[in-house]
């Protein structure tokens, strides 16, 4: 009977690295049409979240919820807040959250609400922090506009919305993926001055990409700040 119990207690011991190795981190893409891939040739294959999703390889899942169109701003002309994506990037229960919208909000009809904009991405930081799964949020800069369109204007995007994603993760203790950055100097890769193609999804995933392995400079990990406390 001893040695019956010993052999058992034995397989249970092998089995437990198993069960760990079987975990799979979590990886939810927030964003605008840019983290959907509008404009991305096969989109399918190529937009950032499945490109990011190879690169990241193994042990993680990677989903895209991005909705063209949607806003950061809850007063905004499509709230990120109110889509179907939102309900299951949060149901998704992520371990990893990168957070990029802020592009559709610099249209006027959206940015006349812009002293709400910081409290807007505050309060998405803290929905997604006070998960059960309590996953890291990553705020991700806009990237350049090289034609205003559609109400788009690099002029608010860069002189304002960066700033204050800045502002909020700097407050917040927050990493901060610097797509601006990563993206200036790209016009070949942006056809109608807004939407990356393909090409450029591919350099917007690996900056992520460098950004989550610690390879970014720009990507500082800070502890995170308790829910309110903004």
């Amino acid at each position: 009977m001893r040695s019956f119990s010993l052999v058992a207690a034995l397989v249970v011991f092998l089995q437990v690295p198993a069960v760990f190795a079987d975990k799979v981190v979590r990886v939810a893409c927030v964003g605008d049409s840019i983290t959907y891939g509008a404009g991305v040739a096969d989109r399918g294959k190529n937009n950032y979240p499945r490109v990011l999703g190879r690169l990241l390889g193994a042990g993680y899942e990677t989903r895209n919820f991005g909705v063209s169109g949607a806003t950061l701003l809850k007063k905004g002309d499509r709230p990120y807040w109110k889509t179907g994506a939102f309900k299951a990037a949060t149901e998704f229960k992520p371990d990893i959250v990168i957070i990029k919208l802020g592009t559709n909000d610099s249209k006027p009809q959206n940015w006349k609400h812009k002293a709400q904009y910081a409290a807007d991405l505050v309060a998405m930081v803290d929905h997604f922090a006070s998960l059960s799964s309590r996953p890291k949020v990553w705020l991700c800069k806009p990237v350049p506009v090289y034609k205003d369109r559609w109400g788009i204007t690099e002029k608010i995007v860069k002189g304002e919305v960066v700033p204050m994603v800045d502002s909020v993760a700097k407050k917040k203790k927050l990493p901060v993926i610097d797509l601006y950055k990563s993206l200036s100097g790209m016009k070949q890769h942006f056809p109608d001055g807004v939407h990356p193609n393909a090409k450029g999804a591919e350099i917007l995933a690996k900056a992520v990409y460098a950004a989550l392995k610690g390879k970014a400079k720009q990507a500082a990990v800070q502890p995170a700040v308790p829910a309110g406390s903004f």
